[in-house]
């Protein structure tokens, strides 16, 4: 008998990057995702070590992703589409000019509050002294605090976290970012930095602020954000009394507070930092025209 050679096992089949995207993007709009072509482009990025805009090169093409990389984007997209956070699933989150390491434990920072960084960043460029004085009370990844040491390398940047789970994101943010004026600190918020008493030119913080009763819309913020930065007590300003009051300690005259809340929260914290004694309370609106980030001055 002769033998016969026989065809190689057959190797699973590439697919269309765009098509792969536009499945992706579909399961997304269905799962009520804000932009499901944008995180769908984000994740094949991810399994494919391409930024976005490589991606969307790629799909125009009409390039193909393996059949390995294709069973891992549509793992990544089943796990999206149940409301996981796109952050999770890359490990990365974008907070102005700074890529940070994000995962379960810590708060994921979000795009309204980089408007948060800019007035504290413009402040301490505006401010007279050679060296001016930053802290950031409550700093989850470190994003605020590693914008303002970045951004503004002739300040001091101290950051307070106290959270175990978060520190550990903090930490490692701060090794990778490798600001040398910026300090953590693993504290509580209301002892922090008694070193820094009356010397701090501009005071920050990102605080939880959502009140206990209320439950947020989001499934990712809901699930996944940890409740301890979350929610600020009854009315949700609990924290943001704790910072009126070491604000106090820490800031010198003129120097400013500068804190971020929900949109129809500014009337709130106004009236806390007014009644504590802070002066030229205002509240500041975001690229979207909601109230987002209240500031005073230190009299």
């Amino acid at each position: 008998m002769t033998s016969v050679d026989q065809p190689p096992a057959s190797t699973p089949a590439s697919r269309p990057l765009g098509l792969v995207l536009d499945e992706m993007a579909a399961l997304f709009t269905d799962a009520g995702i804000l932009d499901p072509r944008v995180d769908a482009e984000l994740l094949a990025g991810h399994v494919l070590d391409l930024r976005r805009g490589g991606v969307q090169a790629a799909a125009f093409r009409g390039d193909e992703v393996s059949a390995a990389d294709a069973a891992r984007l549509g793992e990544l997209a089943a796990r999206r589409a149940a409301r996981e956070p796109l952050q999770h699933l890359t490990g990365v989150a974008h907070f102005r000019h700074l890529e940070l390491a994000v995962g379960p434990g810590v708060f994921v920072p979000r795009p309204e509050t980089e408007m948060v960084a800019q007035i504290a960043i413009d402040a301490l460029r505006a401010a007279a002294s050679p060296a001016p004085v930053a802290v950031d009370l409550g700093t989850g990844s470190g994003a605020i605090a590693l914008a303002l040491a970045t951004e503004v390398p002739h300040a001091r940047v101290h950051a307070a976290e106290n959270s175990a789970d978060a520190y550990a994101w903090t930490a490692r943010n701060f090794e990778g970012v490798g600001a040398a004026n910026a300090h953590l600190a693993f504290t509580d918020l209301a002892s922090a930095f008694p070193e820094l008493d009356g010397t701090v030119t501009v005071l920050v913080s990102n605080p939880p602020y959502v009140p206990d009763a209320a439950i947020p819309r989001d499934p990712e913020v809901r699930l996944y954000d940890p409740p301890q930065a979350l929610y600020g007590g009854a009315d949700g300003l609990d924290v943001v009394r704790v910072l009126a009051e070491v604000g106090l300690r820490l800031v010198h005259p003129g120097g400013l507070i500068v804190i971020e809340h929900g949109e129809l929260q500014g009337e709130g914290v106004r009236d806390v930092l007014a009644s504590a004694g802070w002066l030229a309370t205002a509240t500041h609106r975001d690229l979207t025209l909601r109230d987002r980030v209240t500031t005073a001055v230190r009299p």
